[in-house]
């Protein structure tokens, strides 16, 4: 049992500490309880019956649902304005569900080009084996290029509303106009962002994934992904032909009496669909205790959020003027192509993790990478401590040369994930660091007296 009604009216940081509570279940717990169990007790033969049948939806397994999950699940779900979502095991288990969600053998996925290598590779690899297609699109805000890539068998647009890792930010709304004229619903993955500087369902989203590992856990200690569904998206349209879109939500089913997912759940079909039939039968389920952690973090998501972005552009502002920095890669700089586009969806902060290049290349990154002393060496974001990667070598690895300079991923970059320490300490780790690195007037005057940099 829920009490929302001290919610909705509230700011953001008063949301991410009550929205949701469990509190009138009984227990009446100041802090969400975890319930470590694999399943729950019956209380007699129609109870049971019922609760497989769906006419009591109370818990039965832990696979299918928990009470602490479902506390996380209703908090993400207000503070990104969703109906309703469910938690997985990971964002990557997240993705999986919300695509498997929509998509099924013989249909088409049209996705930005730049986006987490992970998810990348999960499409052109995973997907494909399943029968399902998929398309990049390489500028993201090039309205005719979505357009092209639509075909009659599309069925969902992919984007991130921060893409990693160069920060080059989507017009949502302008993605979000195209799919929705032909009838296709836009999932946003918003790990980057975060429900505090974004939410995606408001500029025309349709469904939301977050890698909840990240920034709303916060500590690099557990891992977790959440799918939110959003409130307008009609799906019992048709394609082109006259077929149904979506058949496996349209379609009767025995599971629920001959009904369809879309004569029972309306609107929230899809979300009831991904969360009964793809994450139950597929099986990523968060423990308990992971998600009682996110929960945890969830609670000072604010605090950290704004301080890691404002830190990471304070930073950002400082690479820019070093003479060993050739580029960086950060919307909130008045010099990125995409500082427009971020002052409209992202006043509040442009998020914590950015790319620069250095003038020396793959040499100059790499004596870069070694020399740091406070940045942690990993690959992972959203933490409170500030963390540090490179791309080509690491997540970016099995991409083409060509490939890699498609996506603006030189030898040269690294991509930093900025935490809550003091941005101080962070410049100096960052300078020392620095220190000897070739520079572009070193560079410049080396190719012309022939002497190596």
């Amino acid at each position: 049992m829920t009490d929302d009604s001290r919610t909705p009216r509230h700011g953001f940081a008063t949301r991410q500490v009550h929205a949701g509570d469990a509190r009138g279940d009984g227990v009446n717990a100041r802090v969400t309880p975890v319930h470590l169990t694999a399943g729950f007790v019956f209380d007699d033969f129609a109870q049971a019956q019922d609760r497989f049948s769906g006419a009591d939806d109370g818990f039965s397994y832990t696979r299918l649902a928990n009470p602490t999950n479902a506390a996380v699940e209703r908090r993400i779900a207000a503070l990104e304005g969703g109906t309703e979502a469910v938690l997985v095991g990971s964002g990557q288990a997240a993705v999986t569900v919300a695509v498997l969600g929509l998509l099924q053998a013989g249909d088409h996925l049209v996705s930005a080009n730049s986006i987490y290598e992970g998810s990348r590779g999960l499409f052109l690899d995973n997907f494909a084996r399943l029968g399902i297609e998929t398309d990049f699109v390489v500028d993201a805000n090039d309205p005719l290029a979505w357009e092209i890539a639509v075909r009659p068998t599309t069925r969902a647009f992919f984007v991130e509303s921060i893409p990693n890792p160069k920060n080059d930010i989507v017009d949502l709304a302008l993605v979000a106009e195209v799919a929705h004229r032909h009838g296709i619903p836009l999932i946003v993955d918003n790990t980057f962002a975060t429900p505090y500087l974004l939410r995606p369902l408001e500029h025309g989203g349709d469904v939301v994934v977050h890698s909840a590992s990240k920034f709303l856990a916060g500590h690099g200690a557990v891992l977790g992904g959440v799918v939110v569904a959003g409130k307008t998206f009609d799906w019992d349209g048709s394609a082109p032909d006259g077929t149904a879109r979506f058949p496996h939500l349209t379609n009767p089913v025995r599971s629920l009496g001959g009904r369809s997912f879309a004569e029972r759940f309306g609107r929230g079909a899809f979300l009831a669909y991904a969360r009964d039939v793809v994450a139950a039968r597929l099986g990523p389920t968060p423990s308990p205790l992971n998600a009682f952690l996110i929960q945890q973090g969830i609670e000072t998501l604010s605090l950290r959020v704004d301080r890691q972005s404002s830190s990471a552009l304070a930073i950002a502002t400082w690479l820019e003027q070093q003479p060993e920095v050739e580029s960086v890669d950060h919307a909130g700089l008045p010099s990125s192509a995409y500082h427009a586009l971020a002052r409209r969806y992202l006043p509040d902060g442009q998020g914590a993790v950015f790319a620069f290049t250095l003038h020396g290349g793959l040499e100059a990154a790499k004596t870069f990478y070694d020399r740091l002393e406070l940045f942690t060496r990993m690959t992972h974001l959203g933490d409170v401590r500030s963390l540090v990667l490179h791309p080509a070598t690491t997540t970016h690895a099995w991409r083409t040369p060509e490939q890699r300079a498609e996506a603006g991923i030189a030898p040269g970059l690294l991509r930093l994930s900025i935490g809550v320490e003091d941005p101080a300490d962070l410049t100096a780790d960052l300078a020392q660091a620095l220190t000897g690195l070739p520079t572009a007037a070193a560079i410049q005057t080396a190719v012309t007296s022939g002497v190596p940099a």
